[in-house]
């Protein structure tokens, strides 16, 4: 199988001037075909394939590069790391205050019209909090929060590698250089020794399977992952990537989520804390929140589903849906498609009015000027294997 299989359309391999992570000889030494993405020269897939490496994460353990993403310190003046997290909290509808140390959490940038500006992950130390950010968006996010948080919270860009291991062996391959590892949760995030040096670690991913992500020093990179694979991971590109999260129901920036869609919309309301809602504790306060809480009291317009197409064909991202098979206007439309090699069958999500989000709803995708018929399916196709206890 090739990286057709890729959920989203490929990186451009054109030539241009791209950065290069910590991982690059390895990559090559690996075979992998290399593409451009988000700026950088990514391992799109190694000489084994997408259809390959997707099973290998979902049987085994996967290897991912994910140093493009962006890695940024909030560090307070004043040594109180409830200041950071006050700060942070301006920006996003999550309980930053309310996270322990040694956890993480999942979070939004919201813009003033209740726009994703971004999703996120932060972790809680005991003297800073820890953010990771998406690639395509990390200068953006940067500026945003040096424009937004006050003088009493430094900004610190990250200069470090970060590599993910999941699947359902990722806990007994990085436990035979960080024993400590296999203590931590879901959702954990700590400072741990990993082959005799400092590192932070999180437990946690983008393919809905148990693993974990790694931040290191650039130059332990390529070691680093020579002894992962020593220990039975396989290298993973990015279509292996995009095929397991869709799979996961989880959203790709820039496609199921951007700067017009609310988090009620991208049906990511779980993420909005209780502190933050509606009657909470701390409730509102962060940019946009007229518009979320008002779609969370009445119901947004339109929502983002799971699409299940009958028969083999993938529907891609842009298709647009129709609610017959012959004329009428489009209702919605694919945000993300292709073939999910776990399930055996295509997969997509996409938007459809909130009345046509009911699983089982049919409806049907113009594809090269037919329409095929695909099913409203509840998300995510493949359920999650992540360690909470």
């Amino acid at each position: 199988m090739t990286v057709e299989l890729a959920v989203q359309s490929e990186p451009s391999c054109a030539a241009q001037p791209l950065r290069r992570t910590p991982f690059h000889a390895f990559h090559l030494r690996h075979g992998a075909k290399m593409c451009s993405f988000a700026g950088y020269e990514m391992p799109i897939q190694y000489a084994g394939g997408v259809l390959k490496e997707h099973l290998a994460t979902r049987s085994g353990v996967g290897l991912f590069d994910v140093s493009h993403m962006g890695q940024i310190e909030l560090v307070p003046r004043s040594g109180d790391v409830d200041d950071a997290a006050r700060a942070l909290e301006a920006l996003v509808p999550v309980d930053v205050l309310g996270l322990k140390v040694g956890r993480q959490r999942y979070a939004l940038f919201t813009g003033e019209d209740g726009g994703l500006l971004d999703d996120l992950m932060v972790a809680r130390l005991p003297d800073r909090l820890v953010l990771v950010v998406n690639a395509a968006t990390k200068a953006a996010d940067e500026n945003h929060l040096r424009a937004s948080l006050p003088d009493g919270v430094e900004v610190r860009p990250l200069d470090r590698a970060l590599v993910a291991v999941q699947g359902p062996g990722a806990e007994a391959a990085l436990a035979r250089l960080a024993p400590e590892a296999a203590g931590m949760r879901f959702m954990d995030a700590s400072e741990i020794e990993v082959d005799g040096e400092p590192c932070l670690v999180s437990r946690s991913g983008y393919t809905g399977e148990d693993g974990f992500e790694i931040s290191l020093a650039p130059e332990r990179a390529e070691g680093f992952a020579e002894k992962l694979v020593e220990a039975g991971a396989v290298p993973i590109g990015l279509g292996a990537r995009d095929s397991l999260r869709l799979e996961a129901g989880l959203c790709l920036y820039g496609a199921d989520i951007d700067a017009e869609t609310s988090p009620v919309e991208a049906s990511l309301v779980w993420a909005i804390s209780p502190a933050r809602r509606a009657g909470g504790a701390r409730e509102g306060g962060f940019p946009g929140a007229d518009r979320i809480l008002r779609e969370m009291a009445d119901g947004p317009p339109r929502r983002r589903v799971g699409l299940a197409p009958e028969g083999r064909a993938p529907v891609r991202a842009g298709a647009e849906l129709f609610a017959s098979e012959e004329g009428g206007e489009p209702v919605g439309r694919v945000t993300s498609g292709g073939f999910g090699a776990s399930v055996e069958a295509p997969v997509a999500m996409g938007y459809v009015p909130a009345t046509l989000g009911e699983p089982g709803t049919r409806l049907f995708a113009e594809v090269r000027g037919r329409r095929l018929a695909v099913a409203v399916a509840a998300l995510p196709f493949v359920p999650a294997r992540f360690k909470r206890s």
